[in-house]
């Protein structure tokens, strides 16, 4: 899936694993985005969460493709919106 406007224009977001799992902790993520090509074991915790917790989750093609989206150089496997 090609990332959306919503996540590109989204003011309130996490880029990474342990910024994404804080926030899912703390209650104010609305979805999560993922990338297919990161390692399952890396996922794992994030994907149970959204489970658990009927968080939206979003796949995203490659790490590559979101990491450009959340404007760094690098890839990354987890990025999220925020609630406002």
């Amino acid at each position: 899936m090609l990332l959306d406007e919503t996540f590109k224009q989204a003011r309130n977001k996490t880029v990474g694993l342990k910024q994404t799992q804080r926030a899912l902790e703390k209650g104010t993520v609305r979805c999560v985005y993922v990338a297919k090509d990161a390692e399952a074991h890396v996922l794992r915790p994030i994907l149970e969460w959204c489970r658990t917790h009927n968080v939206e989750r979003i796949e995203v093609s490659t790490m590559k493709e979101l990491g450009n989206a959340c404007g760094i150089e690098v890839g990354t496997a987890v990025a999220a919106i925020l609630e406002d």
